[in-house]
């Protein structure tokens, strides 16, 4: 059985996994290189039902592009987001592929808002593109 463990910075705040994710993704979208400081976001998707979470969270609630409510869930210490759900899909939760420090987490399979990418980025393997 997989088991992966996703923290904040400073460890306070965890997201404890034992399944694979259902899929991997990189978004270009402007918000999330806002939110993680960086050219794309990545994230894991997991069935909620798979992961357990302990340590205190605060949230932030995101309207994106489309009318999706996403709601992020940092620490309140250091600020490192560990974990987000999307309204509308509340059997899945959305964990930052960084957050698990872990250089052999599988590749993302799905790209998205690449009309938003830098031009240097490039998500080489088997993916799906979305403009």
């Amino acid at each position: 059985m997989t088991h992966r463990t996703a923290s904040c910075s400073c460890g306070q705040l965890q997201a404890h996994v034992c399944t694979e994710p259902v899929r991997v993704s990189v978004c270009h979208c402007l918000a999330c290189q806002r939110r993680t400081g960086s050219v794309f976001g990545a994230q894991a998707r997991f069935d909620r039902s798979a992961v357990t979470l302990t340590g205190i969270a605060k949230e932030f609630v995101r309207t994106g592009d489309e009318g999706t409510r996403a709601t992020f869930s940092f620490c309140p210490d250091c600020g490192a987001t560990v974990y987000y759900t999307f309204s509308g899909n509340e059997d899945a939760i959305a964990i930052p592929v960084g957050a698990f420090a872990d250089p052999g987490f599988p590749a993302p399979s799905f790209s998205v808002y690449e009309e938003r990418m830098h031009n240097w980025v490039n998500i080489a393997g088997e993916v799906t593109h979305m403009a």
